[in-house]
């Protein structure tokens, strides 16, 4: 985006034009090449083989060797059926980081293990902890506008992430996260509700977050449970049907609410008109 560089000044923005003319550079180069081909090219042309090449002699014997192995594993690649959506070099990547997960957790047995939910496929562990269960985060924003293809999608990716747990498996949600400078109230995921209650065990803190009251003036403030509307609550419209209150905000005859609505989306409605029934 030359936007986002020309706001950048001096080195930065030198750093940021050299990177993306680098990756320009080896897409146009090597998008015609074999998978082991392109992995060798971007060896050589991002500088990491000569940086390899000129670390100490015993080191650079080991770390060649690693991207040697590199390129003898993408000879040998073959997409899975699985994830031929993804493009054979996306899939390579993720099977490559997969492996080295399971590398890092048979050497460290007693670490904490950090990974994508993708990169997540195929492993488990005796504790599980997925963060960021919240409308807009996961469910991402635009999986939630783009409609129900997108969400069963994210759907899909939250399963693989809870099926990874095989004693116990914790969820969490922040109550208030910081967005572009001010706060920001997010509605607990609907991956959550999905989940049969009978396997739920809820833990909160015993002090409860006091959140801005959604139609009191900018000075006052009221938990959440003190207005009918409830982020996070559910509510039914006579033409939308059943739906998830995301946001609310105003007050008066101005007060609206954004509601994610479960067959039609993302809908911003007028509180007064908008003939909600919250259950």
């Amino acid at each position: 985006d030359p936007s986002l560089r020309n706001a950048l000044g001096g080195r930065p923005r030198n750093g940021l034009t050299e990177f993306v003319e680098l990756i320009d550079h080896i897409r146009e180069s090597l998008s015609e090449r074999t998978l082991a081909e392109q992995v060798e090219g971007v060896l050589e042309i991002s500088g990491l083989r000569a940086a390899v090449a000129a670390l100490e002699p015993r080191e650079a014997e080991a770390r060649g060797e690693n991207l040697t192995e590199l390129i003898a594993m993408a000879n040998s690649y073959r997409v899975p059926d699985e994830d031929q959506e993804m493009g054979e070099l996306a899939a390579f990547l993720s099977q490559a980081s997969l492996d080295a997960g399971e590398t890092q957790a048979s050497k460290h047995a007693d670490a904490v293990q950090l990974m994508t939910l993708h990169s997540a496929k195929g492993l488990e562990f005796p504790l599980v902890f997925i963060v960021g269960m919240e409308e807009g985060l996961f469910p991402n924003q635009r999986a939630m506008e783009e409609g129900p293809q997108q969400l069963e999608e994210e759907r899909r990716l939250a399963y693989v992430g809870m099926t990874r747990a095989e004693r116990q498996l914790v969820l969490s949600y922040a109550e208030s996260r910081r967005w572009r400078g001010s706060a920001a109230y997010n509605a607990p995921s609907r991956f959550i509700r999905e989940l049969p209650g009978r396997c739920l065990s809820e833990v909160r803190p015993k002090v409860q977050l006091t959140r801005p009251s959604s139609f009191g003036g900018a000075a006052s403030a009221a938990p959440l449970n003190t207005s009918p509307v409830k982020l996070g609550g559910n509510v039914r419209h006579p033409r939308f049907g059943e739906g998830v209150v995301v946001q609310a905000y105003g007050q008066g005859d101005h007060a609206r609410v954004q509601v994610n609505f479960d067959d039609h989306g993302m809908k911003e409605l007028v509180l007064a008109f908008s003939k909600l029934e919250f259950l």
